[in-house]
């Protein structure tokens, strides 16, 4: 049966407001911005997130300047999220809704998710009551639906449905990439949601863009089947392609993307048996290329008392470990710490694995990262 949700009709591509282009003096790019706004829209999709912690508050500005104040309430639906983990308390928790209203002067919300629920940030969502205020809160009128974005393994997600029925949809990681993951488990999680009979928008479909630039051996494979699309397309259609989906979020940061994005999923049709093999194909490849699956979310940089770069430290080692470019990945590594912290500086604190919805060891992967990077 059909979810009421997924009776809204929403395309199968969102907008993901957490990666937008930049200017050379790092504020947010509006006038790009804007354009890809617009083109989102002309094309018919109409699903835009984003959070109270993207870019300190810029994200949720940016929606308000490119897309609130220039087009209709009622011809979007804007989704935004609570992040216990950085409230000092429940009051302050709570108080995050209202900023979020006030910064981008939305009215109200769509769809308004407990961000990045998992083992770490779970009793803080628990202890402040965030699953009452969020029900709450649709009461009131202030969000249309409630769900939660979710980093953990498939029991914990079956306990935290079955204890929260009223939850609406999850939000999860799904791409090729992690479909047998271990660690990520994204397709037992997606099978967890989907016995519960909730939708699941999807983020990280191109896995912070390693699926849109992934190794020769992957594109190889990609390319030989279809030339003329892109390896971003194939993860996209990918996750878009499972039942159940609500949308497909990608954090576009370029009119380029925005247009690959569009090409792809105006007129989406799910793949073919033939297709999903020759991504089955392309998964196996990239399990054989050694790499670190950091998607440069960036929650573990605010709270690293060294002020260490870790996703760019992660990216430089990847140049190094993918394309066997030690030259370009020391490069890389040096202007990532120039004026930051060094691999070398990890005091061992462990902020960054309890942050890290990957679940990576970054202790350790900085140990390594310094033995190559630091290396002349």
């Amino acid at each position: 049966m059909q979810n009421e949700l997924e009776k809204l009709g929403i395309k199968k591509l969102g907008f993901g407001l957490m990666r937008l282009p930049r200017l050379e003096n790092g504020a947010m790019d509006l006038e790009q911005i804007r354009q890809m706004t617009d083109l989102f829209l002309e094309h018919g999709f109409t699903y835009f997130d984003t959070a109270y912690v993207y870019d300190g508050g810029l994200s949720e500005q940016a929606a308000r300047d490119a897309l609130v104040r220039r087009h209709p309430r009622d011809s979007f639906q804007l989704a935004t999220k609570l992040n216990a983990r950085i409230a000092e308390n429940r009051e302050a928790a709570e108080r995050q809704l209202q900023t979020s209203l006030e910064r981008t002067e939305a009215g109200y919300f769509d769809f308004y998710l407990l961000h990045a629920v998992g083992l770490g940030s779970l009793p803080m969502y628990d202890e402040y009551r965030i699953w009452d205020f969020a029900a709450r809160m649709k009461a009131a009128g202030k969000v249309r639906h409630w769900g939660f974005s979710f980093h953990a393994g498939p029991d914990l997600l079956d306990r935290l449905l079955t204890e929260h029925p009223e939850a609406e949809f999850v939000q999860l990681q799904l791409n090729y990439a992690d479909w047998e993951d271990s660690r990520v488990a994204s397709r037992r999680c997606y099978e967890v949601a989907r016995a519960h009979g909730k939708p699941v928008v999807v983020m990280e479909p191109v896995k912070g863009g390693t699926l849109a630039n992934p190794p020769e051996r992957v594109r190889s494979i990609l390319t030989a089947a279809d030339p003329d699309v892109s390896p971003a397309s194939w993860a996209l259609r990918f996750a878009a392609s499972q039942e159940g989906i609500l949308t497909v979020l990608s954090g576009m940061s370029s009119v380029e993307q925005m247009r690959d994005n569009l090409q792809t999923m105006t007129g989406f049709t799910r793949l073919t048996e033939a297709q999903l093999e020759t991504v089955e194909q392309a998964r196996k490849a990239l399990v054989s290329v050694e790499s670190i699956g950091c998607t440069a979310c960036r929650y573990c940089v605010d709270g690293c008392p060294m002020k260490i770069p870790i996703p760019d430290i992660f990216r430089a080692m990847n140049e190094h470990l993918i394309f066997d470019t030690t030259g370009t990945a020391r490069r890389r590594y040096r202007n990532a710490t120039k004026e930051r912290g060094r691999a070398t500086d990890c005091v061992a604190c462990g902020q960054c694995e309890a942050a890290c919805p990957q679940q990576l060891p970054v202790i350790r992967l900085l140990k390594e990262c310094a033995k190559v990077l630091e290396t002349e």
